[in-house]
């Protein structure tokens, strides 16, 4: 693991954090998101996606397990993965994630990672939220090569 970064923000300053966000990591597909229930993981992915034009519907894929987005230019598709329901890898294979992980022109943002980390392919930008108070919140991001 190596260039340790932190972006704090609160919801009034979520839209910079995402484009901060952004310039750190766009070389990555695969960004996984750690954080306990209620850290804004969904929220932040919202917000990232509005910044890089997705015209779809964001929602929490927590029941779907995967919900595919759009880019506007029609050039990528985002791959949202809820993976709290899962059991282990096993599950998650069966359940299709590994073929969206795989897809070279697709973006795979990642909530509850631990759950089947070793299916996540390298390189990826690993992302733990924390809770600093009701309305901060600190993302420290990690570069796994």
């Amino acid at each position: 693991m190596s260039g340790d970064t932190k972006i704090s923000y609160t919801l009034d300053t979520i839209a910079q954090a995402a484009a901060q966000f952004w310039a750190q990591v766009h070389h990555y597909r695969v960004i996984a998101l750690n954080g306990e229930m209620g850290a804004g993981k969904t929220t932040f992915i919202h917000t990232l996606c509005a910044y890089l034009g997705v015209t779809d519907n964001v929602s929490s894929p927590t029941y779907a397990l995967i919900n595919e987005y759009h880019l506007s230019n029609g050039n990528k598709i985002i791959y949202h993965m809820d993976w709290y329901r899962l059991k282990d890898a096993d599950e998650a294979i069966n359940a299709g994630v590994e073929d969206c992980l795989q897809q070279k022109n697709a973006i795979c943002l990642v909530e509850w990672p631990d759950i089947a980390m070793q299916l996540l392919p390298r390189p990826y930008a690993w992302v733990d939220i924390s809770i600093i108070s009701l309305t901060e919140r600190e993302m420290g991001i990690k570069f796994i090569n």
